[in-house]
Parts: C-alpha cells; structure tokens; sequence
C-alpha cells in the first residue's frame, strides 16, 4: 500500500461527547481508527485549529446563534460554537487516539476570516492546504478517509481528493455525522457522484 494514505479528519476533543461542538458517538470511532492506522504504511491527520474569534464561530456575530448560516465573500457559511481553539484542550486530539505514527499533521482554520473543512482547501476552495503536492510528491494516488464529521470536514476532504486527481475512499463506519437539515444523505450523494468509494472498515 506504498501508493495509498490514510487520511484521518478531526478527531479532537470538541468533537467527541463532552467537547464544545460534539458529534454524536464521535469517540466511538477511535478503535477503528486506531487499527486502520496499524494497517496503513502512510497516515496523515487533520487537525482544526481556529484563532480565538474566528469568523465561522456565532459568537463573533452579533445577534446569530450556532447553526445559522450567513454570507461570507468566499460564500454561504454555517456558523458554529466556539471550538478547537488553538492551544486548548477541545482542539488537541482524543487522548485514545494513537496517532504518533502519522507522518504529517495538516493544520486548518488558522486564517481568522476563512473557514476550512477540507484537508485540501480553505472553504474559498482556491487556498490550498500544501497536502495535494505532498502526496503526489510522495507517489501517493489512492486516499483513505476517516474520522468528523461525515458531512462536513469528511466529505469536503473526499470531494477535493477527487477533484486533485486522487482516487478517494470514506470508510463510513469509522466516521459519524453532524446530520444539519440532511446533510449526512445530501453529502452521500454528492460523494458518490464524485465517484468517491464508500466502504466499511
């Protein structure tokens, strides 16, 4: 599997039962992941690591409340609470995660007034991450996804796979969604017509 990454999305402790934006049962796919990252020769993490005030969260917001949505001049924008902020515990990963073999930690939402829920791209979908060129300088052509959430960060990072070239894999047991007004069933099917596999560990 010389030619394939894992690649393992947010799996930080505001994410998880307990954390300041939580996924339901988001801790639950530590133990998968955690064998898949055995299995695999390369793996790399994303980890969400947004400034204090940042423009995706509510409370820079006067008047909005988490979830709604607003227009930013990279376009539609859910907002969201205050989470992963840089430095605390919330936007450090989960404590059973064993994640010491990743070779590469993509940092992203440091950029105060742009949101990101790609691996690969800001959400102006034109600022790139860097992770495209280190895969393709790594011979790396098939991505394997896990972690949170399913419809947001999971699902933008295997779209941007596919549109950078990369064949794309979800496995979706080891994943688990924030499900906003259809999002989980809107963002399958989006993956699916991007030819992005969806699979079980």
């Amino acid at each position: 599997m010389a030619d394939e990454a894992l690649i393992v999305i947010d799996v930080q402790n505001d994410f998880c039962p307990g954390g300041a934006l939580a996924v339901n049962e988001g801790d639950q796919v530590v133990p998968l992941i955690n064998r898949l990252i055995q299995r695999f020769d390369h793996v790399v993490l994303t980890q969400d690591w947004h400034p204090a005030g940042h423009s995706s969260f509510a409370s820079r917001h006067t008047g909005k409340q988490p979830f709604e949505t607003i227009a930013m001049p990279y376009g539609e924008q859910t907002l969201w609470p205050d989470h992963c902020v840089q430095g605390t515990h919330g936007a450090e990963f989960h404590d059973d995660l064993e994640w010491t073999k990743a070779e590469l930690v993509i940092r992203k939402g440091f950029r105060r007034e742009i949101d990101s829920y790609s691996a690969f791209f800001e959400n102006d979908h034109r600022t790139p991450t860097g992770l495209s060129g280190y895969l393709r300088e790594r011979g790396i052509t098939r991505v394997t996804l896990a972690g949170l959430a399913t419809d947001y960060c999971v699902a933008y990072s295997a779209l941007d796979a596919r549109r950078q070239g990369f064949e794309a894999a979800v496995l979706l047991d080891a994943c688990r969604g924030i499900d906003l007004g259809g999002s989980m069933a809107a963002m399958e099917k989006r993956m699916r017509e991007a030819g992005v596999a969806l699979a079980q560990t």
